[in-house]
């Protein structure tokens, strides 16, 4: 049996993964987390072989539990699910050492064959994954302003470029106003942005928003 542990924080997602998962007779939904902590609070009690995770979960996101994940539990094959394109954080997650990204709207045809690939020790990539990874990989050593971001410091961006307040963004995360602030303050020095405008043009310029 193939031991997978379910990470999202909206319930109807974890109900729609997991509805896909139990048609299949070798796959074990041994665990569900709502948020960052429960699932590194299971992992440093018992490790899974698949770890279905939301990029953008609650306490943390789900790239900074990645960090965690190789330490507490090694073996696990972490495969990202987000609802944001390919484009925009596919290569992000492999990098961090991700097995597999895949889309929530194409979690539905994907997702079996991708805990599948994962389980055997290769990566799931989709063609057009595969295609920006080595782009990324052939570009030169200078990086855009986002990219000298931190895991959390990009999650925040995304967030105020999408409206939420700094008092919204503390509750989201679960993070103190002054600990956003702070990150706010210093996405602004990285980036050599005056404002949160400056910011939202600067990711639609970057086409890091629809």
């Amino acid at each position: 049996m193939i031991s997978t542990l379910i990470a999202d924080d909206h319930l109807l997602i974890r109900e729609g993964l997991r509805k896909i998962l139990s048609e299949e007779e070798d796959i074990e939904i041994v665990y569900e987390a709502e948020n960052g902590q429960q699932v590194l609070d299971y992992l440093a009690a018992q490790s899974v072989q698949v770890l279905i995770l939301d990029i953008n979960m609650p306490l943390m996101s789900g790239l900074d539990i990645l960090k965690y994940v190789h330490k507490l539990s090694p073996d696990t094959r972490v495969l990202i699910l987000s609802m944001y394109p390919e484009d925009r954080f596919a290569v992000r997650a492999l990098k961090a050492g991700a097995s597999g990204y895949i889309t929530k709207a194409s979690a539905g045809d994907e997702l079996i064959s991708a805990v599948r690939k994962v389980i055997e020790g290769s990566r799931y990539i989709s063609p057009e994954a595969t295609e920006m990874l080595v782009r990324e990989l052939s570009k030169p050593t200078d990086r855009l302003p986002h990219e000298t971001l931190s895991e959390r410091e990009f999650q925040i961006l995304m967030l105020l470029v999408k409206g939420k307040n700094v008092r919204s963004i503390s509750e989201d995360l679960g993070l103190s106003v002054n600990t956003v602030n702070t990150y706010r303050a210093r996405i602004f020095e990285k980036m050599s942005l005056k404002s949160t405008q400056e910011l939202v043009r600067y990711a639609y310029d970057h086409k890091l928003l629809e």
